[in-house]
């Protein structure tokens, strides 16, 4: 009799879950897996592809009007969010299909249950304990809500893809970047989109050239964006256009929340119900920092995600979690618990995809394979679509300049396409180099089309490419990105 039921049982169904169990268990592993609610995670059923489909389907607002500047006789049509909608969701059924058939191909067990952690090698599915050599943690993480009364009449970012319909006027406070790449797909789909960010300045922690010029950008669509500025109250609007009482109950919505409580999305209702979670039937009365009052359709909160741990018994199996609720792992993605590791967001290293899979992959080479293997976070491209987008790899240029002396070379300018129909757009290419080593740090790209466009450019600078480097490459002409192979002089030092 084996000692253990499985060899590994991964918690979680997210990419980064499911591509470390079909890997163990092609290396002839016992694996079994649980996931609570659909099998694809927050990538595939809430995040990344979902959000990516709608950002295609706003870019033909601005198609149309293009392509009659270029001499097309067309008129714009009328987007509808239910057909849209409809097929969204059966694009999202057809994914979710194909993570379960090549999780069954690979022999993985599937559990379509909640799982915890009882002790270092036992899950308990249900109310049904397994045991397992190896436990492997990858249940991702979660939109919050702020810390304030009435919280619950707005909606998160997991309930966007579950509206019934598109709301007339939007409020969407943050800045980081699913804030500001929602903003534009909503204002790309025909919304009236307001943005409210308590920071200075969009996107904080990139770099601040390429911030400024996307801000300027998102206002030549008509978002209107508050910087500086965040909400004092909310409430629902009552029938004679006056805010209703923090305590009243409209539309069965509890407004009165006790300051200290902050809830999930999964908390107030399953993902997978039409209705959105939380969010008002009705318009909402919001009063700004700045002192206006306003009324919207719907509130969405983008100003934060947490680390999916909350009753996992993590720590009374002995796995330490950080101050945001993170499980705090070793380069190997092992907690201090021998036979406990964790991958993805629920680690809270780098949140991303991509970066998931990597982890779950070293791994494997880890544990199953008798091959340590860290998991290497440096240089990693990142995309944040937004219109225009944003790629980027290396560093800033506020950190390069503190780190050593640098040279700066950028340019920004009205691409063709565009410029020909008429438009305000502008677009970036921004190299940071090395005085030193003449090594490229850093690459930012502000234009349609830079998640494309960073993806090989990252090829160079994490091979360590210097600006020669780049200058020996030939321009292909004409293009938008042959300013990253001909840019000769640096418009700044330091």
């Amino acid at each position: 009799m084996p000692e253990f039921d499985y060899d590994l049982f991964v918690i979680g169904g997210g990419s980064g879950g499911v591509r470390a169990a079909r890997v163990a268990a092609a290396q002839g592993a016992r694996v079994a897996i649980a996931e609570e609610s659909r099998m694809g995670g927050t990538c595939v059923i809430r995040g990344c592809v979902p959000k990516k489909l709608m950002v295609f389907a706003a870019g033909y607002r601005e198609g149309f009007s293009e392509a009659r500047a270029y001499g097309w006789d067309l008129q714009g049509g009328e987007f509808h969010w239910p057909v849209f909608r409809g097929r969204l969701h059966e694009e999202l059924d057809r994914l979710e299909a194909v993570y379960r058939k090549m999780l069954g191909a690979s022999g993985v067990e599937i559990f379509d249950a909640r799982a915890t952690v009882a002790d270092a090698h036992t899950v308990t599915v249900g109310a049904v304990a397994k045991t397992a050599k190896h436990i492997l943690v990858a249940t991702g993480g979660r939109p919050t809500r702020p810390d304030m009364a009435n919280a619950d009449l707005a909606i998160v970012s997991d309930d966007i893809f579950h509206l019934e319909q598109l709301p007339k006027r939007l409020l969407i406070v943050g800045g980081g970047y699913i804030a500001c790449e929602f903003a534009c797909i909503m204002a790309g789909l025909g919304v009236a989109v307001t943005q409210f960010y308590r920071g200075a300045q969009i996107l904080r922690g990139f770099d601040e050239e390429a911030r400024g010029l996307i801000a300027e950008m998102m206002r030549e669509q008509n978002i209107d964006l508050h910087l500086g500025t965040n909400i004092v109250e909310m409430a629902p609007e009552s029938a004679d256009n006056t805010p209703l009482p923090i305590g009243s109950d409209i539309g069965g919505h509890a407004s009165g929340r006790a300051s200290s409580e902050v809830r999930s999305s999964s908390e107030v209702r399953s993902s997978s119900e039409v209705r959105a979670s939380g969010g008002s039937d009705g318009p909402i009365w919001v009063k700004s920092t700045n002192g206006h009052e306003s009324v919207f359709d719907t509130v969405l909160f983008a100003t934060g995600r947490t680390p999916n741990t909350d009753g996992m018994g993590l720590e009374a199996a002995g796995v330490t979690l950080g101050r945001r609720g993170e499980v705090v792992v070793d380069k190997y993605s092992q907690t201090g618990v021998p036979s406990i590791y964790a991958i993805g967001d629920v680690t809270n290293r780098v949140n991303l995809t991509p970066v998931a899979i990597r982890e779950g992959m070293a791994f494997v080479e880890t544990v199953f394979k008798g091959n340590p293997t860290p998991v290497d976070h440096e240089l990693i491209p990142s995309a944040v679509f937004t219109t225009p987008e944003y790629g980027s790899i290396g560093m800033t240029e506020e950190a390069a300049r503190e780190q050593e002396e640098i040279e700066v070379y950028c340019t920004s300018f009205r691409p063709m396409q565009t410029a020909f129909a008429g438009k305000p757009w502008r677009v970036m290419m921004k190299l940071i180099v090395s005085r030193a080593t003449r090594k490229v740090l850093g690459c930012h790209i502000v234009a349609p089309g830079a998640g494309e466009m960073i993806q090989l450019a990252g090829i160079a600078v994490k091979m360590g490419a210097t600006k020669e480097d780049f200058d020996r490459t030939v321009a292909v002409h004409p293009t938008m990105s042959e300013e990253m192979v001909t840019m000769r002089d640096p418009i700044r030092t330091a």
